[in-house]
């Protein structure tokens, strides 16, 4: 599927906002909402919208910390890749992994209740994952910026 112009609008908008009515999107991106409605269907069919979902307040909510870990991992020992993805997936604190490159293996986004909450986990779930060499957290003090996964459609022509 080639994107046009009004594609990316389309998704811009959603983006920005994922609980546009139909009738709203269309007309900020000037089209009928018959058409509109058939070009955003077209797109979910696409893969390029994959899923809506409603963004919580995490402190809200009552999880006030959120960390950042890198975790150097016993390359030495076999299915080391995999035996971490299986006990990472296991834990529900951690919100995003990464393969990176560089002094780590991985980058991990940990949220908790608290400093306490964060304690207990990395000492008690994550260090005895198998194969877990090395941690080293980073406690995020303040986010001055977070788009929260959204790309930069603005920019996108």
């Amino acid at each position: 599927m080639q994107l046009d112009a009004i594609d990316h609008r389309i998704l811009y908008r959603l983006q920005e906002n994922g609980h546009l009515s139909n009738q709203d999107l269309a007309e900020q991106v000037a089209l009928s909402p018959s058409a509109c409605l058939r070009r955003v269907r077209a797109l979910e069919e696409g893969g390029f919208i994959r899923n809506y979902r409603a963004v919580l307040d995490a402190e809200k909510l009552g999880f006030e910390l959120e960390a950042i870990v890198h975790v150097s991992l016993d390359q030495a020992r076999p299915g080391w890749h995999e035996a971490f993805l299986a006990g990472i997936a296991a834990h529900d604190e951690i919100t995003e992994a990464c393969i990176v490159t560089g002094a780590s293996n991985y980058i991990l986004t940990v949220r908790t209740r608290n400093l306490s909450a964060f304690s207990q986990f990395v000492e008690d779930k994550l260090s005895k994952i198998a194969g877990v060499r090395d941690m080293c957290s980073h406690i995020v003090m303040r986010k001055v910026k977070d788009r929260d996964g959204m790309l930069p459609l603005a920019s996108w022509r």
